[in-house]
């Protein structure tokens, strides 16, 4: 995970971009929303996200599901 040095928690939710092995936050926050089912994730709990999407997925069946072509 990267994070930037000057990010500082907040309580509301995260602007993050998504790379290959991690992500950088660009707008503090303590969580981010999962794309296909709405419920919010930690920061600390994020597994799974697509590059391509930009988008962060709950677990790892959903991250799958959304990225089936």
């Amino acid at each position: 995970m990267l994070m930037n040095k000057n990010s500082s928690p907040s309580s509301g939710e995260a602007k993050l971009h998504y790379g290959p092995s991690g992500f950088r936050v660009l707008r503090a926050g303590q969580f981010v929303t999962c794309a296909m089912s709405g419920v919010p994730i930690s920061l600390e709990e994020l597994r799974y996200w697509s590059v391509d999407h930009q988008e962060p997925y709950a677990t790892a069946q959903l991250a799958t599901e959304r990225l089936k072509p």
